[in-house]
């Protein structure tokens, strides 16, 4: 019996309706007030459809929180607009991200474009060193290249600028990069040639500066941004339900592009818009099973796509580089290795299965072989690195070798030319120890690294050999 004050609890017909209408445009509330609420199949069809919009995104989030507010990460940067580097490769402790790349030490940062540009000053950079600057937006998009390949090898003034700026630019600029965020990260690269070369290669990353436009021009700051309170990273909620929460979060630093307008519309159906509040407790029981069928869809369809691909062609660029098909694969890429560069910088190419469609597992014993004349084709360098499963990181060994290449000392070549390298848990023996790239005693994949890849690999003229299991 209800008394005078209890209200009836509103139907999931009516919440959604009222999300709809709450997240309108301005001349829009009538038709929206009038839709009809999504029924369970369509909630179930948004939720997987935003779930992989947000995937790169927020496994970008968990990058951009550890290193930008949790101060007890190790690999924390210190804040925004401000580089932090390293005098060596990434080993088995570093954790920043998976499948970090155990070539060339990092420097990152973080750019906070809101209340102004940052311009990025570079230093001239003789050769033969190779440097890359990779600058990633909040959807993991490589929107801007400097460095080798992309600058040049001479000194710059680059000006990187959030969606929102309308200001001048000043002179001096070298050349202007426009972010679709208001947040911008960079994985640079620089290339380390043995322990003695740490003094050198610190000496050339404390000249990568980053300067805030006034201070480039001598004129007075600007009013600081507001202060953001950013949630804790946490995966599992990050990748169930609570994605919407985070999006939530996220959105309003990713100012809408036309060409998504109709999808983000579709998203406000099921709560999600910038900024906006989202508990699933206060759900009906239906709405949640059919967000949670959704994102459970969404999942397994993703990672079964993400686990049959060989290469990542594809998987890393600008959003135009990406292609139509653009939110499938650019989750493909957070889910096998965020951060990947753009083809053109770096080609990858990869195993995850032997011959008999079974993960590989390091307590058995394998061989890569390249035949005469068919090394990687670079212009730089290449490199095979070794992962663990289902952790995508680097593998502590005794011999500490976390990757292997034509950089590789004593990297013995077989009578005819060939090169086998030997991928397994258990040294080879003194005769292949040489050529070995130690695994983990369990499941494993490893990444062959192109920098500067060949045409024959860009066209798939050139393939990395398939992994042979040795008796």
């Amino acid at each position: 019996m209800k008394t005078s004050n209890q209200r009836p609890p509103r139907s999931l017909g009516l919440i959604l309706a009222l999300m709809a209408v709450a997240s309108a445009a301005p001349g829009t509330a009538l038709a929206a007030s009038v839709a009809p609420a999504p029924t369970p199949a369509e909630v179930k069809a948004i939720a997987a459809e935003a779930w992989l919009y947000a995937y790169a995104p927020l496994q970008g989030y968990q990058t951009f929180w550890n290193q930008t507010q949790n101060k007890a990460f190790p690999g924390y940067v210190g804040g925004f607009n401000r580089f932090r580097h390293y005098s060596r490769s990434a080993a088995p402790a570093d954790t920043d991200i998976v499948t970090p790349n155990n070539d060339t030490p990092y420097s990152w940062t973080w750019l906070d474009l809101r209340a102004e540009p940052i311009v990025l000053k570079l230093p001239a950079v003789p050769a033969p060193r190779y440097y890359v600057n990779q600058w990633v937006d909040l959807y993991t998009h490589n929107f801007a290249y400097t460095g080798v390949r992309s600058t040049g090898r001479g000194a710059g003034t680059y000006l990187f600028a959030g969606p929102r700026w309308q200001g001048s630019v000043p002179k001096g600029i070298t050349k202007v990069f426009r972010a679709e965020t208001d947040f911008v990260g960079s994985l640079t690269r620089t290339q380390l040639n043995g322990p003695g070369d740490i003094p050198a290669l610190q000496a050339l990353q404390a000249k990568y500066q980053l300067i805030p436009l006034s201070s480039f021009e001598g004129t007075k700051p600007p009013k600081p941004a507001p202060p953001v309170n950013w949630p804790a990273w946490d995966t599992a909620k990050a990748e169930g339900i609570g994605f919407i929460g985070y999006l939530n979060a996220l959105l309003p630093f990713m100012p809408t592009v036309p060409s998504e307008r109709e999808m983000m519309t579709r998203f406000t159906r099921i709560g999600i818009g910038p900024g906006r509040p989202f508990d699933p407790k206060q759900l009906t029981p239906a709405t949640r099973s059919a967000i949670e069928a959704g994102v459970a869809a969404a999942a397994t369809n993703l990672r079964t796509k993400a686990l049959a691909q060989s290469s990542s062609k594809g998987f890393f660029g600008s959003r135009e580089e990406l292609g139509p098909d653009y939110l499938t694969y650019r989750a493909m890429g957070a889910m096998l290795g965020i951060y990947g560069n753009s083809s053109a910088e770096a080609f990858y190419a990869s195993q995850q299965t032997g011959p008999d469609g079974k993960v590989l597992d390091g307590r058995r014993q394998w061989v890569l072989r390249f035949p005469a004349g068919q090394l990687p084709p670079v212009s730089e360098f290449w490199s095979i690195t070794m992962y663990s499963l289902p952790q995508r990181l680097l593998v502590a060994n005794p011999i500490n070798r976390y990757s292997i290449g034509d950089r590789t000392e004593g990297l013995k070549l077989g009578a005819d030319g060939s090169l086998e390298i030997y991928l397994q848990h258990e040294n080879p023996g003194p005769k292949k120890v040489s050529n070995w790239l130690p695994a983990p005693a369990g499941p494993f994949f490893f990444v062959g690294r192109l920098y500067g890849p060949g045409q024959s690999a860009l066209s798939g003229q050139w393939q990395l050999p398939a992994l042979q299991e040795r008796p």
